[in-house]
This record gives structure tokens, sequence and C-alpha cells, in this order.
């Protein structure tokens, strides 16, 4: 029988990044079943209350310990496993020597440090305050923070426009800048190819087939997942195609987009035509080419020979007590909406908590009948939480119950490499598909989007997800055909 323990340390504070990886090493500690160290505000304690902890009262300036324990006899080591890494955390943000305070606003820390650019990563309320600080400061603007409300992203990016300025985001997860990768941003060498995406995973994915393909990219320009939408109106696509029209390094520029508007497509489409830069657009939708088609058909356009993509492991085969039933267990967006695109021709209608159309959506259970592929990267799941990319705990715990659903034919599911993700997600992964294989011999096919030079290494982290039992392949797209594939193999 499971034991709860909840305690309040007021006026305690670390900030959310630190308390992240704090829940996560006490987490591991021998006895502990779920951990959870975090500042008291509103929304830790919704997430909190969602897990299940009942908490006494607490201000923002409180810090709250919620452990979920195997037994009540490991509280004492559990206990001593916070402090222990609290202490480490403290000792790791200090430093020796004078002591400058840090800037309080955007607009302060640019004035102190110069530069073009400001990240902006808070939570989405404030984004806007600080985007705007920036801009008033007469730079670019990459906003990593989600949940922003899209009047607030039309806002900026109006005013970014008239300023001559690029604002990259809101929800902005991937950019390659200057030679440098932003947020969860892939290792390249520097090349001919300017990517413009509305799509961080989809920008991913291209950047690691023109990686496998031996073509380098000049720069990587995100404009967040709304702006190809009919309320935004491809505002930022349009700065960042001007942006790679100007620079002489680009030879060839690629839009990557998760289903757009049509009537924003179309425009977009209309004003790159007039472009000196020859522009390809891989925009996900019904019918449409999926993203390793486009980026096959780009290698065409530089001349250079499509490679065979690679697959590590071997063919896996539909379980013997197997159902029909598709699922997918995603960390990218954008290659969970091609998985759905491609399996929905295939197999029909895919529920989602993120769905091709109003009636298949999941609901909060992420749980029913039938096909079904959730994005765990999603606004409404990362609420309080970090990506899925740095902290798989939801998708572990998803993982081992479809595993174990008998109308679960075949797993599909994502790992998505480059600065910012996770050290080592097959150290975490590879373990629970080996597990859930062993609990039912279900088929897992894994994408693995990465390149050879990002620090988690894709040959290695491919190889430890084949030794688990899965087979992995460098496409998103081939991996779901090959899903499919089974499925209809365990249907007949």
């Amino acid at each position: 029988m499971t034991h709860q323990h909840v305690e309040i340390r007021p006026g305690a504070y670390a900030d959310s990044v630190a308390l992240l990886q704090v829940s996560r090493d006490v987490a591991a500690t021998p006895g502990v079943a779920a951990a959870q160290v975090a500042m008291a505000t509103e929304l830790n304690v919704e997430v909190l209350q969602g897990m299940g902890f009942t908490l006494p009262p607490a201000s923002t300036n409180d810090m709250v310990v919620a452990l979920r324990l195997d037994d009540e006899s490991a509280l004492p080591a559990a206990l001593a496993a916070v402090d222990a890494a609290l202490a480490a955390a403290r000792k790791g943000s200090s430093s020796g020597g004078e002591v400058t305070a840090p800037p309080r606003t955007t607009g302060s820390a640019l004035r102190r440090a110069g530069g073009d650019l400001a990240l902006v990563s808070v939570p989405g309320a404030s984004a806007l305050v600080e985007a705007m600080d920036a801009l008033d400061a007469g730079v670019d603007v990459m906003v990593f923070s989600d949940n922003v409300p899209v009047e607030q992203e039309l806002a900026m990016k109006r005013i970014a426009r008239d300023r001559g300025l690029l604002v990259m985001g809101p929800d902005c997860g991937t950019a390659v800048v200057g030679g440098v990768g932003l947020g969860f941003a892939n290792t390249v060498t520097p090349g001919r190819v300017g990517i413009v995406a509305a799509s961080g995973t989809g920008c991913q994915q291209v950047l690691a087939l023109l990686d496998a393909a031996g073509v380098g990219v000049a720069a990587a320009l995100g404009v967040g997942g709304r702006d190809l939408s009919a309320a935004i109106g491809g505002i930022s696509t349009q700065t960042a195609l001007d942006r790679l029209d100007a620079d002489p390094s680009v030879e060839h520029v690629v839009v990557v987009s998760k289903p757009p508007a049509a009537e924003v497509a179309a425009a977009v489409e209309k004003y790159a035509a007039d472009l000196g830069t020859p522009v390809r657009f891989a925009l996900l939708g019904a019918g449409q080419p999926d993203l390793t088609t486009q980026t096959e058909a780009l290698l065409g356009d530089l001349g250079v020979a499509v490679p065979e993509w690679p697959v590590w492991g071997t063919p896996a085969v539909p379980a013997p007590d197997g159902g029909g039933a598709l699922r997918g267990l995603f960390v990218g967006g954008t290659l969970c909406d091609e998985a759905m695109l491609l399996a929905a021709a295939e197999l029909g209608g895919i529920r989602s908590n993120i769905p091709l159309s109003p009636e298949l959506a999941l609901d909060s259970s992420l749980l029913s009948p039938g096909h079904l592929m959730i994005d765990f990267g999603d606004d409404g799941l990362t609420r309080g939480r970090a990506h899925p990319m740095i902290d798989p705990t939801l998708r572990l715990e998803h993982l081992a119950k479809v595993a174990a659903d008998p109308e679960t034919a075949v797993i599909v599911m994502d790992v998505v490499l480059g600065h910012g993700a996770q050290a080592d997600p097959a150290a975490e992964l590879a373990p629970a598909i080996a597990e859930a294989r062993a609990v039912r011999d279900v088929p897992v096919v894994v994408a693995c989007v990465g390149t050879s030079t990002d620090p988690q290494g894709l040959t290695r982290q491919a190889e430890a997800l084949a030794a688990a039992g899965a087979e992995v392949h460098l496409s998103n797209a081939a991996a779901t055909r090959r899903a499919i594939a089974l499925v209809n193999g365990a249907a007949r």
C-alpha cells in the first residue's frame, strides 16, 4: 500500500528548472513511487492535486514537497534525498567572487549586454511583456514560452512587422540563428538550405534528414505553430522568408508546417513566388506529401542523391494475442500530426488530444477504444510540468497502460534528440519498452529524430532502443508506415 507525504517549506525558493531536477533525483530514490518538489504557485498546486496529492494551505512563496512512497519506511531516505538534491541545486547556482545583481527586465539585460535577439522563456502569461520589452529595444524575439493567448501573439507580431523585426513563436521550440542552435535544436553543419518552420519537431525532422544526406543548413527560423493559422495570417513566415531571401548563403528555402489554414498557405505561397530564392513548401495536410517525401524532393532540387534512410533493429512482429488498434505516443506535435494523417488515410479515424477533426477528441483520461495518438507536448499537458522531451514521466506511464491493453496491436513513438532535450532518453525509454514487451509482446516502432553529432548520439540512442526490442527509423513517416503495415498484418 502506497503512502503519501506532503509538507510545506515556507519561504524556501528555487527556480523551476532546478526543482525539476530535484524532483527527478528524488523520484529515483528506492521506495519512492513519485516525487514532485515545486513552488506552490496556483498552476503547480493544480498539477499536484491532479496527481492525487492533498495539499495544506500555502502561498506562492512556499515550496511543496510531495512524495508518494511504496512504504512509509522509505520516508526518511526520501526526505534525505530531497535535502541533498536541494543542497546540490543551491551549490550549483552559487559562485565565488563579486556578485552583480542580475537585470530584472529584458530591456535592461539588452542595454547591459547588447545583442540582436532576445530569447523569452517565461510562463505564457508573462511572455507578452518580455517580448514587447525586447521589441522596444529594437531586437528580434524568440518566444520559447507556450500557453500564450493568440490575441497577444497577433499583437506582438503586428508590431514586429511594422518595425522590421521578427517574432519567432510563441511556442517556438527550435531555431538555428547565426550558426547557433536555440531551444530544442539539433547539431548541424552550415550549408545552403534555409528553413522557415511553423513547427518545432517538423523542423527537427527536416534537419535530421538533411544531415543524413550530407546537406547543411544556413538558418532555421521557427515562427510558432499558429503562424499559418487564419488568426495570425503568416506574419512571421513572410518576415522570415524575406530574411532568408536576403541571405546570400541560402540557395533554397523550405517552409515546414503542421496543417495550415488553406487561405493562409495560398497567400504565403504567392508571396514566396516573388522572391529571388526558390522556396519549397512542406505543409502537412490530408492528401499532402509527408515531411520525408518533401525533404527528398528538396534534395532533388539541390542535385543531391536521396540516401537510404537508416533503420535499426529487427522487424517487429504483431503479438499473437494483439487486437487491431494502433497507439501512438508522441512528444512532437507535428510528428503526431504527420502520423495521424498517414494512419487516417489507411485505418480511418484516429482519436487524439490534437485531433484532425473535433469529433475524434480524447477526453482527459487520454484513453479510448480503437486507434489513438497522443501529443504529450501539447499545451494542455505541459501546464505546470516540463516538456516531455525533458521529462518523459507522463508518456512512460501511458506506455505501460497501452502496452498492457489487449486491444493494442502496435505502438508507434518518437524520440527527439538535440540540445535542450534529455541527455540520454534511451536510458529511461529502452527499459520501459523492454518491460512493456515482456508483459505483452506488442511491437514498438520508434522514429528517432536526430543527427550524428547531436550530444545524445543518434546511433547510440537508436541501438539502445533496438536492443530493447523496438524497430527504429530516422524517418517518422517511414516508422508510421511500418506501424500501419503491422496493424494491417495483425488484422489479417
